[in-house]
């Protein structure tokens, strides 16, 4: 069953200079780029892969 369009709130808290460039890629594709700044996305499997891999730098609100 779907998640009904679920949406999620990331909010970038940590900057992601000094971490691997993998992670720095992550934060781009998650379309952060201020300290501050929230995006609205999806509940996927996709994107909730990518908050887990920079969860020490984001915040999230369902």
């Amino acid at each position: 069953m779907a998640n009904l369009s679920k949406t999620l709130s990331v909010t970038l808290v940590r900057s992601a200079i000094g971490y691997a460039e993998g992670q720095k890629k992550t934060v781009r594709a998650l379309g952060l780029r201020r300290l501050g700044q929230t995006i609205q996305h999806q509940d996927t499997p996709a994107i909730r892969g990518m908050i887990n891999k920079v969860s020490h730098l984001v915040e999230i609100k369902n």
